[in-house]
């Protein structure tokens, strides 16, 4: 009989589908019991989605794991209204091709782990008598904000963007409307379907989340003890982060890690926005003015505006985006990178001080695995309520005023104030810098043999292992 298979179904975009690939191989390293597993992974890529090299190089990557790819069929994109109706909507459209793609696998499948967009297919396992796992991608803080959405929608009249005092959300500081997710915001179809989905998080085996106990343990507390949803029993939440996806080294250092080895330790900020942060030519006015009268030093992957149809940035002309002079007046203190570059190893390198990050999960986790401290610049999705949670919670970031209504706005000035005090000598970055060195810790220790996360990941396949069967 064949081994026993575990189906992913990710999100097909990059941050949420390389995360789930990634938490896919570590579940197989921390074992079943004594039959070895596969992955099966489903893939029903958007039209604008770029995820081909990824599962390229997961598919020729030689790790020795058994990881077959499945691609679905494709479907015409539905008219939506919004980013959350779009997705949703695509994947309540695969249904019937994940119901016959499963059925027709040569493996038994032990259990079925979507991506918390992909919840409108939870009635595909149940109709295969499949469990089905959550795996979110985002903090526990999110996760905690989602399960309240259905009593918040009952306690608060109109649209949460609105409202003028704060929300209560187990496990958090009170969160000002001002930080709340994009989708919640208005009661649109984003509302709509963050409900749907909060609600059927509810009916799944577990939630398999990318963070560390350690490091969100009020959250995570609320989530399972029930006080996010009273009167409905929490799904068993399994914390295993931080997955991070780390390359080879490459043969020849970077260009980006060769300026740096030339650079004082802990002296420069990067300044990145993730796979889909794009910024308009006055944004990027403003932070060269904020850089140049800083006076750090700094390394800013700047990139260029996106194709028609595609969210994602192209590779920049500096000279077209950037002031006149501003090059000549930072030559030598500052790096602008037009293309995409390696963040991770970055992030390691000693000559980083501090991070300006759009504040997605991933880049977020790759920067307190290195114990870099940030300052949050959130540009979509839930960042804002990342932005707030790294600052107010986890005290690792300094807070910057971020103008929501013109479109995420940062002033030169605003941003110059951030920098200084991010890397220079006042109380405020001295304690980001101190909570960035204990989240280091705690993340390297979770992942270690006895840690929370590792421990975890044994819990979870224990938990899978008695599905298995044919």
């Amino acid at each position: 009989m064949a081994a026993p298979t575990v189906v992913l179904i990710p999100f097909c975009v990059t941050g949420h589908l390389t995360s789930m690939l990634q938490a896919g191989k570590r579940m197989l390293m921390s074992g079943g019991g004594d039959l070895a597993m596969s992955l099966t992974v489903l893939l029903a890529p958007l039209p604008m989605a770029r995820f081909a090299h990824i599962v390229e190089r997961e598919a020729t990557s030689g790790s020795g794991f058994d990881i077959r790819f499945h691609r679905l069929p494709d479907v015409e994109l539905p008219a939506f209204s919004g980013p959350e109706d779009m997705i949703s909507s695509f994947i309540q459209l695969q249904a019937s091709n994940t119901k016959a793609a499963i059925a027709g696998l040569a493996s038994p499948v032990a259990a079925v782990v979507m991506d918390y967009f992909c919840t409108t297919l939870f009635d595909v396992a149940r109709e295969l008598a499949l469990p089905v796992y959550v795996y979110f991608t985002s903090p526990a803080s999110m996760l905690a904000l989602m399960l309240r959405l259905p009593t918040l929608d009952r306690e608060v009249a109109g649209d949460f963007g609105e409202a003028e005092t704060a929300f209560n959300v187990p496990g958090m500081p009170p969160v000002p409307a001002a930080f709340l997710p994009n989708a919640v915001m208005k009661r649109d179809s984003g509302y709509t379907w963050s409900m749907y989905h909060a609600n059927r998080f509810m009916e799944a085996a577990g939630i398999i989340i990318n963070t560390v106990a350690e490091l969100e343990p009020e959250a995570l507390a609320a989530v399972a003890d029930g006080r996010c949803m009273p009167g409905r029993r929490a799904p068993t939440i399994y914390p295993i982060g931080p997955v991070i996806a780390f390359d080879p080294p490459a043969e020849q250092p970077h260009e980006c890690l060769r300026w740096l080895d030339a650079q004082p330790r802990s002296s420069v900020v990067l300044l990145c926005f993730g796979s889909m942060g794009n910024l308009s030519v006055p944004q990027v006015h403003e932070i060269a003015e904020g850089l140049q009268r800083s006076e750090y030093r700094f390394l800013w992957v700047l990139r260029g505006p996106p194709p028609a149809g595609s969210p994602y940035p192209t590779d920049a002309n500096v000279d077209e985006l950037v002031p006149g002079g501003f090059l000549e007046r930072t030559k030598e203190r500052g790096l602008v990178w037009p293309r995409w570059a390696p963040q991770k190893e970055i992030l390691s390198h000693p000559s980083i001080g501090g991070f300006v990050s759009h504040g997605g999960w991933n880049s977020t986790l790759e920067s307190l695995w290195h114990g870099v401290p940030l300052v949050a610049w959130p540009l979509y999705a839930e960042q804002h309520m990342n932005a707030f949670m790294l600052v107010a919670s986890l005290g690792v970031a300094v807070a910057m005023e971020v103008d929501r209504k013109r479109g995420n706005f940062v002033e030169a000035a605003e941003l110059e104030r951030a920098v200084r005090t991010l890397m220079g000598a006042s109380e405020e970055g001295r304690k980001a810098r101190a909570k960035a060195a204990e989240a280091k810790a705690a993340c390297r220790n979770a992942g270690e043999e006895g840690g929370s996360s590792c421990a975890t990941l044994q819990r979870l396949m224990c938990e899978i292992s008695r599905h298995r069967g044919g």
